[in-house]
């Protein structure tokens, strides 16, 4: 993020991290589940009004909507009936009804613990309320979910209590790297991950790689605090690596503002771009934003990705 820095993977706050801030912090969350169960709880039941579901073409029995014959389609497929009605012919499709499997990733890098003035709560707690928010409306739309590091995809409904109970058992547990690794995920699944994305492009690019060529499609959220993007400091601050405790200290950090966020833009772009090679969907929310705002765009956008291997 700031270019004297040895690794992009930075965080803009002004005190020293050590190792025993960074475990209390964890420890912290934990104690904070049952809080963003309920959240999530809440924000999932905002978004699931009015909403059904996942609804897609394909084999079922349940009805979903008429569309105009397609030359070359089988005449079977024609409903007389509903064709008598006007000089069309049209096509009964149904629901499809096969299960799908969704994986829910959280990124519990250090700096994902990060929260400024500007936010009222820190990048992994908005995670964890969309991840289980996400999962309860995915279990409620028939969809099976599993949480990557926790535990395998299931149809269960109290799949957002399972998960809360397992990040609070591993709430000290700190994976390194932005995206998971797809192993043990089944193709034609669809994996999305919430992270800061503060990895080097490099290695983002390199992940992305390896679950879109295991047949995975993606779905990133992209978390970031409010003075992540708009860098608000002025006069002399010293910066922390929230993972190795690297310090770097500027006089004016004014003055490097302009570039701070010009290359914070690159970034994000170039991992727009990516996600758009791969046909992945990319959501940017920030945390001082309402959670219920990410999870609608998020569910909208999951439900107009067909799941690779679905068909009509």
């Amino acid at each position: 993020m700031i270019g004297a820095a040895a690794r992009e993977k930075r965080n803009a706050r002004a005190t020293d991290r050590g190792p025993h801030e960074r475990l209390s912090e964890a420890t912290g969350l934990t104690a904070r589940i049952p809080d963003l169960l309920l959240e999530s709880r809440i924000v999932a039941n905002t978004v699931a009004h009015g909403l059904h579901g996942r609804r897609r073409a394909g084999t079922g029995e349940t009805f979903w909507q008429f569309r105009h014959f397609q030359t070359g389609e089988p005449a079977k497929r024609i409903d007389w009936r509903r064709s008598a009605r006007d000089d069309h012919l049209y096509v009964r499709e149904r629901e499809w009804e096969a299960a799908h499997t969704l994986w829910l990733a959280i990124d519990q890098s250090p700096s994902m613990y990060f929260s400024s003035d500007m936010a009222d709560r820190a990048k992994i707690d908005r995670a964890v309320v969309l991840s289980l928010a996400l999962s309860d409306l995915a279990v409620r739309g028939a969809e099976r979910v599993g949480f990557t590091g926790l535990f395998p995809p299931t149809a269960q409904r109290n799949v957002a209590e399972r998960a809360a109970e397992a990040l609070a058992r591993n709430g000290d547990a700190r994976e390194m790297a932005s995206l998971p690794k797809p192993a043990g995920m089944g193709r034609f699944s669809d994996l999305v991950v919430f992270s800061d994305l503060l990895d080097t492009v490099v290695d983002i690019e390199a992940a992305a790689a390896r679950i879109a060529g295991s047949g995975i499609r993606g779905h990133i959220v992209m978390i970031v605090d409010p003075v992540e993007e708009t860098f608000p400091f002025d006069g002399r601050i010293e910066f922390s690596d929230p993972e190795t405790s690297m310090k770097i200290v500027l006089g004016k950090s004014e003055t490097v503002r302009d570039s701070y966020i010009a290359r914070m833009t690159q970034r994000r772009d170039r991992i727009a771009k990516l996600c758009s090679r791969l046909d992945w969907s990319f959501t940017v929310h920030h945390t001082d934003r309402p959670a219920a705002e990410c999870l609608l765009a998020l569910h909208e956008r999951l439900t107009h990705f067909v799941p690779m291997g679905a068909g009509a």
